[in-house]
């Protein structure tokens, strides 16, 4: 008869999961043998949280939730952050640990703590497997993950269930609700005629798109009715960005919205479809006013986050309501003032990446060496913000970040799980040299892994982005400089590629070379200090 862990490892292998994440743990060490005779790959990572961000780029790849395997204790605790982030940025992501028996946790403390009460908040659920119902609560578990809002859900698992048999019962399904069209009624006939009267709208897309995999939906509807689109950092790619209609991302950076704010004040209709400002700066607090303009939101569910209304809110399937607002409304012509191809070549110039050598510079020259449907991963800091304008995405998910929670250390796993889920693809990181040195033991598992992953990382010896905000709030410089890693070295020694470069002929070499390599090639870009200063 199958174990507790065979019955979990089986559902997750027929939920799509295929790559699973961690680190081992006595605890655990069953239910990574499980998943492993399941046809699930575990792979070592350095620290748990990496591996849970592993873990997601693995999940933007093949659509499957992220597998992230931790034992108990520490364990739970180094994953935290990532738990946190795939709330907020909708990663399904099943957390598997391991715990002590109820019985024994009673008077068992070693590295005991009540993983539910330090995880629930930041999770969609925290569940326990139980003898006898383990197919249950593995079916919950993916049915919470995947539903509606995507997002993490932790599943504990006592170390004496897991090894133990279970009775035979029906396989365990992964049933996920479809989601609803807008019913007919007086909404959507209001959303129709704002529609069918509208001669300037304006969308902003955001990643519950992607969540929902209605990306070609939302480009179509976008194309078909003229409406230029303005998405998330993390949505970049929904319209190709070489489409006219396409205005680029927004988020952090006061810059562009001072091109991208006027189109929106322009506009006679906002359209928010799977848009969720937790990814954007304070400045697009109270953005619009719904009572002098209409706003039609399309989104999962309802929020209730207070950083901007809408007139009428719609929840459910993105793309079905899209389809249902255009019925009977014809086509015509918008924007007769040419103001979005405006916003779209001011933006261009603002951000212009022509400059001999810098952080802009760098993005371009790594930009036109790589296939157009290769995966960029960045990390939070300042040149995630320029990149973020500057790098341009013709499909979805081929810029990934942590837009939500702007955690820091992200890129390099990001990458790594990217690179194991879809090895056929071009895959690079850029992060800064903070950020590396956060995660530095990955590049070991890169090595292990034997990933030709290309690694550009920007040199200035600083926190960029928060010593930016020290001078502009006029205090001394405190907390922000560090000492100057020799990262090609480091490289190196940890079994990869590392090169240090300073202009763009030799970044583009450096580039095209690792593409091909047999192991990881690390790129060390300097840019010097203040090089932001202006950028953003």
């Amino acid at each position: 008869m199958p174990t507790a862990a065979d019955i979990l490892a089986r559902a997750l292998h027929d939920a799509g999961c295929r790559h699973a994440f961690g680190i081992p743990g006595g605890e655990v060490l069953s239910v990574m043998h499980a998943l492993s005779d399941a046809g699930i790959d575990f792979r070592l990572c350095k620290h748990e949280n990496s591996g849970g961000f592993m873990a997601e780029g693995a999940y933007h790849m093949t659509g499957a939730p992220g597998i992230l395997v931790a034992t108990l204790g520490p364990g739970v605790a180094n994953a935290v952050n990532v738990i946190a982030n795939a709330e907020q940025d909708r990663v399904p992501l099943i957390f598997l640990t391991g715990c002590v028996d109820a019985a024994e946790a009673d008077s068992y403390t070693h590295q005991v703590f009540d993983h539910r009460a330090v995880l629930g908040p930041i999770t969609k659920a925290s569940l326990t497997l139980h003898d006898g119902s383990v197919e249950k609560v593995v079916e919950k578990a993916l049915f919470i993950a995947m539903d509606g809002r995507p997002g993490p859900v932790h599943i504990d698992v006592p170390i004496s269930l897991a090894t133990k048999e279970q009775e035979p019962r029906r396989a365990p399904r992964a049933p996920r609700a479809a989601p609803a069209a807008p019913a007919a009624g007086q909404a959507l006939e209001a959303a129709r005629q704002y529609l069918a009267a509208s001669r300037r709208p304006v969308m902003i897309a955001g990643l519950e798109v992607l969540a929902q995999g209605v990306e070609a939906e939302v480009a179509a509807f976008a194309k078909d009715r003229g409406v230029p689109v303005i998405t998330t950092y993390k949505a970049k790619g929904i319209l190709s960005e070489a489409e006219s209609l396409a205005l680029g991302g927004a988020g952090l950076s006061p810059l562009a919205d001072t091109h991208l704010m006027p189109v929106i004040e322009a506009s006679d209709l906002i359209l928010l479809v799977g848009y969720d400002p937790i990814e954007m700066r304070h400045g697009w607090r109270d953005a619009w006013d719904p009572e002098t303009k209409p706003v039609i939101e399309f989104t999962a569910a309802l929020q209730a986050h207070g950083m901007h209304s809408a007139s009428i809110n719609f929840a459910g399937d993105i793309g079905a309501g899209l389809r249902k607002l255009r019925e009977a409304v014809e086509p015509r012509d918008t924007w007769s003032n040419g103001a979005p191809a405006q916003a779209r070549a001011k933006m261009a110039k603002a951000f212009r990446a022509d400059e001999p050598w810098g952080p802009a510079a760098i993005v371009d020259e790594v930009r036109k060496a790589v296939p157009h449907d290769a995966v960029a991963t960045v990390d939070s800091g300042a040149h995630r913000i320029l990149l973020s304008q500057v790098w341009q995405c013709t499909l979805p998910r081929t810029l990934l970040q942590s837009t939500g929670l702007c955690t820091m250390g992200c890129a390099l796993p990001l990458a790594i799980g990217a690179k194991v889920a879809a090895p056929e693809r071009a895959v690079v990181a850029f992060t800064g040299d903070a950020g590396l040195e956060m995660v530095l033991g990955e590049l070991a598992t890169l090595r292990d892994f034997k990933l030709p992953v290309v690694i550009v990382v920007f040199i200035d010896a600083s926190l960029a982005l928060i010593e930016l905000k020290q001078r502009q709030a006029g205090r001394e410089n405190l907390g922000v400089d560090f000492g100057a890693t020799d990262f090609p070295a480091a490289a190196q020694a940890l079994g990869g590629i590392g090169v240090a470069v300073k202009d763009r002929a030799a970044l583009s070499q450096a580039v095209v070379d690792g593409l091909s390599a047999k192991t990881f090639t690390l790129i060390a870009a300097h840019i010097g200090p203040k090089a932001y200063d202006g950028r953003f």
